[in-house]
Parts: C-alpha cells; sequence; structure tokens
C-alpha cells in the first residue's frame, strides 16, 4: 500500500453479526471506487483472501433514488461507511487494494485500478447507445406510438446489457400506462421522457469518468 493511498483511506474490521469493515476518507477529496481485501489466517498456515469492492461514480446522479444504498456513494472527505462482510475471523486484517478519487486519479493495483476504468467505458457505451436509441426516437414521435417504437427498439435480447435491460423494463411499464386512454398515454410520454433525460444524465457523468487521469 503506497503512503498515499495510506492516507486517503482507512479500513478497520467491525465486530459484529455479520461483521462489517468500516472505511474512512481521510483525504482532501471524494472518493468514487473502493477495493479492500479482507485478509485471514488459514488452517494450512497460510492466509485467507476476501476482496470487496465498489464502483459508485455515477452516484452523483443516482444517489437520490428510493433505496439507492448508501455504501455506493462517493466517500466524501472525512465520512466514513459500513460495509458488511462475510467472516471477519479472529487476527483478520483489512487491506486496501486501490481507490479512485473523484479527479480519477487513482492510488493502489494497477491491474484492479485498470479493471475500474475498463468497466466504466463499457458502461459509457451502453448508456451512450440507450440514451440514443431515446433521442432518435422520442425526437420524432410522441406518446403511444413513440412508446411502441422503443418497446420494438428495446426487444433485442442480444444486446442485453443493463442500462438495456432497464430501458426495456421502464417502456413496458410507461407502455401498459399509455393503453390506458389519452390520460395515460400524455402522463407515460411525459415520464418516459424524464426517464430518458435521466438516462442522459448517466451517460454523461460515465463519459467523465471513464478515463484514468494521471497525476
Amino acid at each position: 500500500m503506497s503512503f498515499l493511498l495510506a492516507l486517503a483511506l482507512t479500513a478497520r474490521i467491525v465486530p459484529g453479526t455479520p461483521p462489517s469493515i468500516e472505511l474512512t476518507n481521510t483525504g482532501s477529496q471524494p472518493i468514487t471506487a473502493w477495493s479492500v481485501a479482507v485478509v485471514s489466517p488459514n488452517a494450512q498456515g497460510g492466509t485467507h483472501r476476501e476482496t470487496h469492492t465498489a464502483d459508485s461514480y455515477l452516484a452523483e446522479v443516482t444517489r437520490n433514488l428510493p433505496r439507492a444504498p448508501q455504501h455506493l456513494d462517493w466517500l466524501q472527505p472525512g465520512a466514513s461507511t459500513r460495509i458488511p462482510v462475510d467472516a471477519a475471523p479472529e487476527g483478520a486484517t483489512v487491506e486496501i487494494v486501490a481507490v479512485i478519487f473523484a479527479d480519477r486519479t487513482a492510488e493502489g493495483d494497477p491491474q484492479t485500478v485498470q479493471t475500474f476504468f475498463a468497466h466504466r467505458r463499457v458502461e459509457r457505451d451502453q448508456l451512450r447507445d440507450v440514451s440514443e436509441a431515446f433521442d432518435r426516437v422520442l425526437s420524432a414521435q410522441r406518446g403511444l406510438a413513440a412508446l411502441k417504437a422503443l418497446q420494438q427498439r428495446f426487444a433485442d435480447a442480444a444486446a442485453d446489457s443493463v442500462p438495456h435491460q432497464t430501458a426495456r423494463e421502464a417502456v413496458a411499464t410507461y407502455l401498459a400506462q399509455a393503453e390506458r386512454g389519452a390520460e395515460g398515454a400524455e402522463s407515460a410520454d411525459q415520464q418516459m421522457r424524464q426517464y430518458a433525460a435521466f438516462v442522459k444524465k448517466q451517460y454523461e457523468l460515465a463519459a467523465t469518468h471513464a478515463d484514468r487521469a494521471i497525476r
């Protein structure tokens, strides 16, 4: 663990049922992703590692959603969060593997950092595809016709990313509402456009955080 990493994030095991890890941001800027490992001795004289990771860069637009997990938010300077773990036997310690900051700089294991940013780039592209699909349909159609066109566009299971699946489920919900009548169609259209705007915000944030910045 680098000296900078030790300054930026501290971790300790909190006993309980289940036990948890308490992470504290002791640095000067928000942490958007982290990876830590619970390291404990095993019966063979070696060690067992249980790795826990979270990437919360999208929390800038998702943190106010219902049931959004607290530990999937940016860890602000001076703030702490607790993460339940499966086990933390006597003698276990916590190793900080990697940390990514709000300015896209990172410290820690190079492969872990690379994996974080590779996943972000994939998610960026998936969100871009979904956002562009909304733009193409909603700029040309309204109401029930727009929702049916979106249903057809998102029906392709070959593109089953999480953003694609979520968009398909949202469209199905609003389409069912729209089919109840003209008033329902107008309300569903408005809600669908709000959802499309939310996806665009996610994409823009993903595009901002997709590539590592070098100090």
